[in-house]
């Protein structure tokens, strides 16, 4: 039976908890990414990135954080899952969520070099609908723009 998850708008309480995630889920999935890169990262999520965008989080049966996705606008600023639940639905209940707030359309930037989440969005019914060279940072990790077309 697939555990039942619940999803909360952010609480500074799980602060540390989303961060924590975020690093482990990057060192799994962000394997493009070298340890000074991904420290440069983990810096500015940690200093404050998450209470810049708006941020729903989803708890397990627990209460605890299992994953937490991150907008601004109709724009997918962040999907991140626990390690230990990827591939169990999480991701997708996220996305769901955040299109019954905010209708279809949403768009995403994905990694390039990260074809594990090019697939998933793929999955999903987003369509490539452009490509940068660099970063939102300005580093040399292409992205590429995606939009939801159900």
């Amino acid at each position: 039976m697939m555990e039942q998850y619940s999803v909360i708008p952010y609480q500074e309480q799980h602060h540390d908890r989303l961060v924590d995630i975020w690093l482990r889920a990057v060192r799994e999935t962000h394997i493009f990414l070298t340890e000074e890169d991904i420290l440069f990262y983990h810096d500015l999520v940690r200093g404050g990135v998450l209470n810049e965008v708006e941020i729903w989080v989803a708890l397990n049966e627990s209460e605890e954080p299992a994953g937490f996705i991150g907008m601004s606008g109709k724009h997918i600023e962040m999907l991140f899952i626990d390690p230990a639940c990827h591939k169990k639905g999480l991701g997708s209940r996220l996305i769901r969520h955040v299109e019954s707030l905010k209708g279809a359309r949403l768009t995403v930037d994905v990694n390039e070099q990260n074809p594990g989440a090019c697939a998933f969005y793929q999955k999903y019914g987003f369509i490539q609908i452009g490509r940068s060279e660099l970063d939102g940072s300005g580093r040399p990790f292409p992205l590429l723009h995606m939009e939801l077309q159900k």
